[in-house]
């Protein structure tokens, strides 16, 4: 009889018997009653063997829903399982069948996904709906089906398994926090509270404050949304279209003498903007995305005044009017749509961007691709009704213009109690117990410290952060790894360097990774790294790159070259970013100030669209950077044994302002192969303080004098 019977057994005497012995434990002293069996397995991670098609995947068992299934190819043998995400005491399991159900099979179980033992056989399976009593303890739990019923394959409509977990169940979902401001049409004194956060955060470059603001769907009419520090926003649709400001979402240098060479860690994200006097201005530099935007009228990216800026990003947003460069030095706009562009100054590069300025490096500096080889967009929180959900958009291959604009984005929605929402004062233990559970990550805004690596091992899980939280690792640990599996998304959060010595601060699978995730590969998104500025931290290196076919979408790691906690051995990290995968595409890399490489690549057949890097300026004299019989290490070095590699849009900058007599070799380094290929490079000295000899190996003019105006290499080899 299954569980799920429509009809209740009827009771006979033994199963009465037994009730009342039950009840008897539950009342009488000093006896112990047992828990009662729960459903451990849904909403848990599964694969499969194989599916029919992309409607019938195996998450759909296990999702609580009898009108969704798993199905299988048309071949024996064939395997679901179940990642619980902690060993279980297990009691049953229950199939519910569709038509083409399995006639014999095994459901096995395994603590490590690896090694299987038999915890029931079925030679003789009449399909419909089975219960089978479980013992033993488990994590993994699979049916594996050897003999088909019918010429179809193998399908169920839900995959049930029950038991008593080893330790408490960290909940998933809840409320957002207090630095999560939310507002909807009719929240009165809106402008009363962005003004409020932003006279705290303005200047606040090193502080701790951290706040999201969340923009329900509906209209919103005059305000002025200032950003300052650590401070995101962002509607709440699933277009951008379905929350409108008619208004401003500003950024500005008035803090810094009119100088946005310092606007860091903000961003806008999935809204509509009509600005009061028909342009929006957003005077940024690095660690500043401007994500999934509908501006309805131009875009500045110059400061008030037109004073300097160092470089920016844009990606999946669509700009009706013109966008005014002005004094940007360089800027990356991928997957966009856009009205026009106006001016260049060293490096301005285009991917998959309607309306780009046709390629025409140097003379002006633009560098366009007609589409993005690889692109998946970042994650995004948004409101399904009063629900609160994670959308996660697909993959996308040779992209071009927004992911939004017709009709329904592809992707899955994940509800908000599939995460831990982790609040500050949240330990690593129970951050890494809630990721063993099979629940996502949802940083919410503030500082995290971690004495122990956040251990993200299941595919496809979320990592995403709000109001770019912050993790900072103690003791020298690693602050996060990411294990060799399909599809995980890191999103939306900072790496602070703590004051011991890190060994790296983000890694993405182990050494010597060799799985293929080109179907489904991992990705990092506004994921920034930070060593110094806040204080005195130190790391041997940023972020390292190990599993295959992984996505970097905008990335600042960063070697603070000002702030609290600098200096030469202050803040001592030798290497920015390392790939050793294969396949691995970086767009939009940000990489600077490193003591020796600021990017190495040993990885076979990589790909970067635009690289911005400014060598290190407190570099004591000549020696202290001395590579051997080079003068320097490159800001890009791809190693001797690579055979294929191509970049697109490069830039290194040295300012040695310690020791200006200070010669940089080259800005870039590669094997001369007719597989490795550069496309706009420079290299430029700002002021006079240090010169570069050459742009890439022994090729390209040196910079010269005090004048501030680039080498370039349009084509290497």
């Amino acid at each position: 009889m299954s569980l799920l019977s429509d009809r209740p057994p009827r009771p006979g005497v033994a199963a009465l018997a037994a009730a009342l012995v039950a009840a008897l434990l539950v009342l009488l002293p000093g006896t112990a009653a047992h828990a009662a069996p729960v459903l451990l397995s849904q909403g848990k991670p599964a694969t499969a063997s194989s599916t029919e098609n992309a409607g019938t995947p195996a998450g759909a068992a296990v999702d609580g829903d009898n009108g969704t299934r798993w199905s299988s190819q048309f071949a024996d043998p064939q395997w679901i399982q179940v990642d619980l995400g902690a060993p279980a005491q297990l009691s049953q399991v229950v199939l519910r069948w569709e038509t083409a159900y399995a006639r014999t099979y095994r459901v096995e179980l395994s603590t490590d996904g690896t090694h299987w033992t038999t915890g029931h056989s079925a030679t003789a399976s009449t399909g419909g709906v089975q219960t089978h009593a479980l013992t033993g303890t488990a994590r993994y739990v699979r049916v594996y089906g050897t003999e088909r019923a019918t010429g179809w394959g193998y399908s169920l409509w839900e995959f049930q398994v029950y038991g008593t977990g080893t330790g408490p169940v960290i909940p998933g979902g809840g409320d957002l926090g207090p630095n999560v401001i939310v507002f909807d049409p009719s929240t009165p004194n809106i402008q009363a509270r962005l003004d409020e956060v932003f006279r705290q955060q303005e200047s606040a470059q090193f502080g701790s404050g951290r706040y999201q603001f969340l923009f329900k769907p509906g209209t919103y009419n005059g305000l002025n949304a200032q950003i300052g520090f650590y401070t995101s926003i962002s509607g709440l649709g699933m277009s951008p279209d379905d929350t409108t400001i008619n208004g401003d979402i500003t950024v500005d240098a008035g803090w810094f003498g009119g100088n946005a060479t310092q606007n860091f860690w903000r961003s806008a994200e999935n809204l509509a903007v009509n600005p009061v006097n028909g342009t929006n201005r957003w005077a940024v530099s690095q660690a500043a995305p401007f994500r999934r935007m509908h501006v309805k009228g131009g875009l500045n990216l110059a400061p008030n005044g037109f004073g300097w800026a160092s470089g920016g990003y844009i990606a999946d947003s669509r700009i009706d009017g013109q966008i005014g460069n002005y004094s940007q030095q360089q800027w990356y706009t991928r997957d966009s749509s856009i009205g026009g562009w106006s001016n260049a100054v060293w490096n301005q590069v285009f991917s998959g961007t309607q309306g780009a300025p046709a390629q025409s490096y140097p003379n002006p500096p633009y560098t366009t691709l007609e589409t993005t080889p690889v692109s998946r967009e970042k994650p995004f929180l948004y409101l399904d009704g009063s629900a609160y959900k994670v959308f996660v958009p697909a993959k996308r291959t040779n992209a071009r213009g927004t992911s939004w604009g017709n009709g329904t984005p592809q992707g899955t929605s994940l509800p908000l109690d599939r995460f831990y929402v982790v609040k500050p004062g949240a330990s690593a233990a129970t951050i890494n117990a809630a990721l063993a559970q099979g629940l996502h990550l949802l940083f919410t805004p503030g500082v995290y410290h971690v004495d122990q690596t956040i251990q993200v091992n299941r595919p496809d899980t979320v990592v995403l952060g709000l109001g770019l939280a912050t993790i900072v690792p103690d003791n020298g640990v690693t602050a996060m790894k990411v294990a060799d599996v399909d599809g995980v998304r890191l999103a939306g959060f900072l790496v602070d360097a703590g004051a011991v010595n890190s060994p790296t601060l983000l890694e993405v699978g182990p050494a010597g990774a060799a799985t293929d995730h080109a179907a489904n590969p991992t990705t990092v998104q506004d994921v920034f790294v930070r060593v110094g500025g806040a204080g005195a931290g130190k790391a041997t290196l940023g972020m390292l790159i190990n599993s295959h076919d992984t996505i970097v979408d905008h990335t600042w790691i960063w070697r603070a070259d000002h702030g609290d906690g600098v200096g030469w051995e202050t803040n001592r990290s030798d290497y920015g970013f390392r790939v050793n995968g294969d396949d691995v595409l970086a767009t939009g890399l940000f990489v600077e100030h490193f003591n020796k490489y600021d990017v190495e690549w040993n990885g076979e057949r990589g790909r970067t669209i635009f690289y911005q890097n400014e060598k290190a300026y407190d570099a004591p004299n000549q020696a202290a950077i001395q590579n051997g019989s080079v003068k320097g290490y490159a800001a890009y070095k791809v190693a001797d044994s690579v055979n294929t590699h191509e970049g697109w849009g490069l830039g290194s900058y040295c300012y040695y302002n310690v020791d200006p007599t200070i010669r940089q070799e080259h800005g870039f380094q590669a094997p001369v192969k007719a597989g490795v290929r550069f496309h706009d490079l420079l290299v430029v000295s700002l002021g006079g303080n240090g010169q570069y000899e050459h742009v890439i190996n022994g090729i390209g003019a040196p910079t010269s004098g005090t004048s501030t105006v680039p080498s370039t290499v349009v084509s290497f080899p």
